[in-house]
């Protein structure tokens, strides 16, 4: 504790910390992030890790609680103690062209990214009915376009999100049971091995990055302001609670398809590019079920990711030039129909498949993560923002180690993304 810190009263203090009940009314940010975060592009990564290395990786879920955790506390102290949410409070500290870049760089991530959550959920709507794809995504279209210009708009998402991570949760783990469960001696050793497999770092720090991104806890703080989180919801459980229901949910649905890749698949060297192919390859295991469950998860996690992560893209790039971000506002409206316009005439074009511009997402993400970030840490360790609170020394550390690792994974990640960009491109 600093000297400023011991000789006068901090904020916080003498907050008390909210019994059990009350916590969980007063979460729902880090489950619209949970939401966002399991796509049908993570639900391919987690299947592919058990696939091609069995259990050897499932220690990757320690990271991802430790990273997850500290980049949603990070921002939510931040935009507590600034009174601004993430990418305001870059602006006011570091001027519009920081947040400009930040801003526009997480949109177009989130703008092609939403090509495959069409896809996926199209693609769980036919495992379950039968119809064509394409009708498929165009029903679940309609009710997320319900969502954006209902009234309460937080409160119907947060809500329908809920209850696509119950029924990813559901689905996955009637899977794993479907499937006989995981062998308890290579669970625990898989746990604790910390291996690398030859091959495997470049889609290791892949599903990383997508399970524990910075960005996910910069939108958590515009979700804080749409739940009117207080100053005292920092120190009485209400944000630690928030972060680990996140983390919690993340791990427990892509745990699960890794142990399904590495109990199924793995053993039989069998390889998958898309989530529909998972449904496939259980067929002979659980019989007609298999499509069903496994639709339902999909379902789950492409409509999650679609109703949420159009809001997220339209609102940090609203905020990144000082718009009213505001859920019910008619920049975020008419942004998010807009993109799923333009969205749906290019999922559709591609078929389905738009490669190229989901190599082209993941070049922006690798971009937003490490500037966003850059920014956010920065922001932690400034004497000035923290005046007034106890300084916060550990999370300080985590931040510094979670983003150096961050930088790692980008730099990993670019290192291969590009040459595939420019032969994409045909240069």
């Amino acid at each position: 504790m600093s000297e400023k810190d011991s000789s006068q009263t901090v904020f916080g203090a003498d907050v008390k910390r909210l019994p059990v009940k009350e916590l969980m009314k007063r979460i729902g940010p880090g489950l619209i992030a949970t939401g966002i975060v399991i796509g049908p592009g993570a639900v391919t990564t987690a299947a592919m890790l058990g696939a091609n290395y069995g259990y050897d990786l499932v220690w990757l879920i320690l990271p991802i609680i430790f990273m997850g955790i500290t980049f949603m506390m990070t921002t939510n102290r931040l935009a507590i103690i600034t009174g601004l949410p993430t990418i305001h409070a870059i602006r006011k500290y570091y001027g519009p062209v920081a947040s400009g870049v930040v801003s526009v760089a997480v949109f177009l991530s989130c703008l092609f990214f939403t090509m495959g959550n069409i896809s996926g959920t199209g693609a769980g709507m036919n495992l379950i009915t039968g119809i064509n794809w394409k009708l498929g995504s165009l029903f679940m279209i309609a009710i997320v376009l319900y969502c954006y210009f209902a009234k309460n708009v937080y409160s119907k998402v947060e809500k329908i999100i809920t209850l696509c991570i119950l029924a990813m949760i559901l689905s996955f783990y009637a899977t794993l049971i479907g499937v006989g469960g995981p062998d308890a001696g290579q669970l625990a050793s898989g746990l604790v091995s910390f291996r690398v497999p030859a091959g495997s770092l470049t889609t290791a720090l892949a599903f990383i990055s997508t399970n524990a991104a910075v960005t996910a806890g910069i939108y958590s703080t515009y979700l804080g302001k749409e739940k009117k989180w207080r100053k005292e919801d920092l120190f009485n459980g209400v944000m630690f609670t928030d972060a680990l229901v996140h983390v919690i949910s993340v791990v427990l649905i892509s745990g699960a398809i890794i142990l399904v890749g590495a109990i199924v698949l793995h053993p039989q060297g069998l390889k998958i590019s898309a989530p529909a192919q998972l449904a496939e390859l259980l067929v002979p295991i659980m019989g007609s079920a298999a499509k069903y469950i496994m639709g339902l998860a999909l379902l789950g996690a492409g409509f999650s990711s679609l109703l949420a992560n159009t809001q997220r893209g339209m609102v940090l790039l609203g905020a990144g030039f000082d718009k009213d971000v505001g859920l019910e506002t008619k920049f975020i409206r008419f942004g998010c129909l807009a993109c799923l316009i333009f969205a749906m005439i290019v999922c559709y074009s591609y078929d389905g498949s738009p490669t190229q511009l989901i190599l082209m997402a993941n070049l922006a993400t690798s971009i937003a993560t490490p500037v966003g970030g850059l920014f956010i840490l920065l922001l932690l360790w400034r004497k000035d923002v923290n005046e007034g609170y106890k300084t916060p020394t550990v999370l300080r550390v985590c931040m510094t180690i979670s983003y150096v690792f961050a930088v790692i994974m980008t730099i990993s990640a670019l290192s291969t993304q590009i040459p595939k960009a420019l032969a994409a491109l045909g240069l």
